[in-house]
């Protein structure tokens, strides 16, 4: 997710530093570099295969980057289906479409595609709604995009930060809920929803309040990833 020092918490990393000098114009901070952070970018060979068995493409951050491996197996096992991944922490959504749109030159689109993006857009939340319709637009009517929303509350950086975080997703997923109305291809994979049903979830299967724990907030998010692309 953002930030500049650990590839595994780097929106907590970011919003830490940020906090005590910077809350950055929507009180969430700023994006901090992200390009030097880890990623797990599928090969050509497997990008080729999973086209030819018309498979699942796959974009995201860092959630992405911890839960992708454990969601191909899991699709996999429960519905046949081959995932190739494009997922790099701290990447806003801007560049994760950046990279659905490289891919789409140099490959061509499946017919079902998971967007695993807008946790790192929580810095700069107006910019989302112009994302998801280039998104779209790419991907044409031909394909179903099942698009993960957000949540994100960080803990231990004060309540002022912690209260912008979930303003700020809120605002993030609700352009997606409008982009939906727009798009009849467009599904909504209802992450925050599934965790704001129990408040005890928010502690079980997320860490610091961003990403998955594991294995109970990667099994969970996964299996909802899973149970949207069957549902189609």
């Amino acid at each position: 997710m953002a930030g500049a020092v650990a590839a595994a918490s780097t929106v907590a990393t970011t919003g830490t530093a940020a906090a005590a000098v910077d809350p950055g114009p929507y009180g969430s901070g700023n994006l901090g570099e992200w390009k030097g952070l880890s990623k797990a970018v599928a090969t050509e060979a497997t990008i080729e295969r999973v086209l030819s068995v018309n498979g699942v493409f796959m974009f995201g951050d860092s959630l992405g980057v911890q839960d992708g491996k454990a969601l191909a197996l899991r699709l996999k096992s429960k519905l046949g289906l081959e995932l190739a991944v494009n997922n790099w922490s701290g990447r806003p959504t801007k560049d994760t479409v950046d990279a659905l749109a490289n891919w789409r030159a140099n490959y061509g689109l499946p017919r079902r595609i998971v967007m695993a993006c807008g946790t790192n857009d929580i810095f700069n939340p107006p910019m989302m709604a112009a994302q998801i319709d280039r998104a779209m637009s790419l991907v044409g009517q031909r394909t179903t995009v099942f698009w993960v929303n957000t949540q994100v509350a960080r803990t231990g950086l004060g309540n002022a930060m912690l209260l912008a975080d979930q303003r700020n997703s809120a605002w993030v997923n609700l352009q997606l809920a409008e982009a939906q109305r727009r798009h009849s291809n467009l599904r909504i994979v209802r992450w925050a929803e599934w965790l704001a049903a129990k408040p005890s979830r928010l502690n079980t299967y997320l860490r610091k309040g961003i990403h998955t724990s594991v294995p109970y907030g990667q099994d969970a998010r996964n299996e909802l990833i899973v149970q949207a692309v069957k549902a189609g």
